[in-house]
């Protein structure tokens, strides 16, 4: 089903009013997921702080099988950040949605592909902007033309196609499996026979939705040490 968008527009700009509502709600609930999960830390861990704590292992482990830890630890950070912004902004789109004068005000911000590419331009401007931080700009740029130096336009395609694949494969899960929720939700309206009919499927792929939002946060954040373990690795 589609639905129309608020927009405002801003020193030339034009802004989607209900992508910057999920962006600051998605912000707002990790912000807070991180608040109560450190502010009362203890040598046995307990509940949120467990929880965060088995999050960091986990991005840990993720970026020690890029690069080592000596060129990746700094990068910590910004690997907690991007799954748990990604999985928390897949997710809120799953239970509900909320249309306002047929205007699409509550939804997964993931399911469009102006936040998905944001982040992914991001990501590859972090990886450059890291590359010449730690290497130097002579030895950084030199490695666009190694081998042979007529392969430098490849590798400047291979850029964008490293941006646009890294947007896109995130954006076309989430907003796929929204279009479906979508329709069984709209199969359940139609009557006593279609909501039996439509109300197990709904379960199913809401379950199976939340595995998917898992697997492509991580599946972000994984591609990104990649990107950046290319870029700063002496050895790549």
């Amino acid at each position: 089903m589609e639905h129309g968008a608020v927009t405002r527009d801003f020193l030339g700009l034009t802004f989607n009013l209900s992508n910057v509502l999920m962006i600051t709600v998605s912000s707002v609930i990790v912000f807070l997921i991180a608040v109560l999960a450190t502010r009362t830390l203890s040598m046995r861990p307990g509940g949120m702080q467990n929880f965060l704590e088995w999050v960091v292992d986990f991005v840990k482990g993720i970026i020690n099988s890029t690069m080592d830890w000596h060129t990746g630890g700094r990068f910590l950070a910004l690997g907690l950040t991007l799954i748990m912004y990604i999985f928390v902004a897949n997710m809120l789109g799953l239970p509900f949605a909320v249309v306002v004068d047929h205007n699409l005000w509550w939804k997964s911000p993931t399911a469009d592909p102006t936040i998905t590419l944001t982040l992914a331009v991001m990501v590859v401007a972090l990886s450059h902007y890291y590359g010449v931080r730690m290497k130097g700009v002579k030895e950084y740029g030199a490695e666009f033309f190694k081998p042979m130096k007529f392969l430098f336009p490849l590798k400047i395609i291979e850029e964008f196609a490293n941006t646009l694949t890294l947007g896109l494969r995130l954006y076309g899960n989430i907003f796929a499996g929204e279009m479906l929720l979508g329709l069984l939700v709209g199969l359940t309206k139609m009557g006593i026979f279609a909501g039996v009919l439509g109300i197990f499927p709904l379960i199913v792929w809401q379950g199976f939705s939340v595995f998917v939002g898992a697997i492509q946060a991580f599946i972000f954040t994984m591609l990104t040490m990649v990107y950046l373990a290319h870029k700063v690795s002496h050895d790549h």
